[in-house]
């Protein structure tokens, strides 16, 4: 192959630099988009508001502290993503669709990307100050985790098959704790679970939709190491896998609060113990194993090679996700008033 290929790895002049400066690339380069993976860190606090907790601390204190614990792990994840990307320019150079990255383009100096991402870690370290001062130490210590956590997946075990997910699924883990540390309340094992294997299934998409995306690129597909040792087949497999386990984790928590959220409609004339009524968590359900399916069929059908990217652009997973959500606030908003 001919050293003028865009495919192979070994290029010594890199692409041609998409248009805007430097300031725009560096923007790029925080991939501000991923921070929609912070809705983690909301989801512990979210709830135990609509269980009643936390009623001791002021809601101006609740609020500074949710919201600079979400931007410290925003900011972590920006300055993760830096050297991750100054790790990687070499291979993403020889991706169809990454070579067009900041780094990889020559849009932005590798120099000035290794003093902006120190200085965007530094900001999300300093962002935890805004959390009460006797929570502040254990949300300084799971973003410096995160952090630790990021870069060893960058530094090798990206490589290592069915790791490489884990790490990454691990983040999330981390985000939820973060976000529970953050207003001093404990997450239920069920919200753990529950994370672990759609941080998996996530994982895993991105894994297939790649695969699917570069199609028979195996200059591409060489240049993404882990890659060669997964399959079509592996990957089907597991994504099926996550995903089922998740929605079956998720339908056992609808379940196990059955008593917390039914909806009394009528109760027998006479009796004080039969009733017709509902689990209004239930109605959750459909618009969850929508969300769900439909990210299984695009990916295999490599449409998108990010899930996070397919649920903001995918119109019926951004329908079904905003169903999913208002379904869930007006369920929990009714289950606090019930209290």
């Amino acid at each position: 192959m001919t050293q003028e290929s865009p495919s192979s790895p070994n290029n010594e002049t890199p692409p041609a630099a998409p248009r805007g400066g430097v300031l725009h690339g560096l923007i790029k380069l925080m991939r501000l988009h991923q921070w929609s993976k912070g809705i983690f860190v909301l989801i512990g606090p979210f709830f135990a508001l609509a269980d009643g907790k936390l009623q001791s601390m002021p809601r101006p204190e609740l609020a500074l502290a949710i919201a600079c614990t979400f931007v410290g792990f925003g900011l972590a994840a920006s300055g993760c993503y830096i050297f991750n990307d100054l790790a990687d320019v070499e291979r993403d150079r020889a991706h169809p669709r990454k070579r067009k990255r900041p780094l990889a383009s020559g849009q932005v100096p590798l120099g000035i990307a290794k003093v902006f991402g120190v200085v965007i870690l530094l900001i999300s370290l300093a962002s935890v100050l805004g959390v009460p001062s006797e929570l502040r130490i254990w949300v300084m210590g799971l973003l410096v985790l995160y952090i630790i956590n990021v870069n060893l997946y960058s530094g090798g075990l990206k490589h290592i098959v069915i790791v490489d997910v884990l790490c990454l699924s691990s983040g999330f883990v981390i985000r939820v704790l973060g976000g529970c540390a953050a207003v001093g309340v404990t997450p239920s094992t069920w919200l753990l679970n529950a994370t672990l294997f759609l941080s998996m299934f996530l994982a895993f998409g991105k894994r297939l939709g790649e695969r699917r995306h570069l199609g028979g690129d195996e200059a591409a597909m060489a240049a993404r190491d882990v890659q060669q040792h997964y399959s079509d087949q592996m990957l089907r497999m597991f994504v099926v896998v996550t995903g089922v386990a998740t929605l079956l984790t998720y339908t056992s928590y609808v379940q196990s609060r059955h008593d917390d959220f039914v909806y009394t409609f009528a109760t027998r004339q006479g009796s004080l113990s039969e009733s017709f009524g509902f689990n209004l968590m239930w109605v959750t359900v459909a618009p969850a194993t929508l969300a769900l399916l439909r990210t299984i069929t695009l990916l295999m059908r490599g449409r998108y090679d990010d899930p996070t990217e397919l649920a903001l652009r995918d119109n019926m997973v951004r329908l079904a996700g905003l169903i999913f959500v208002a379904s869930t606030v007006i369920v929990l908003w009714i289950h606090q008033n019930q209290l």
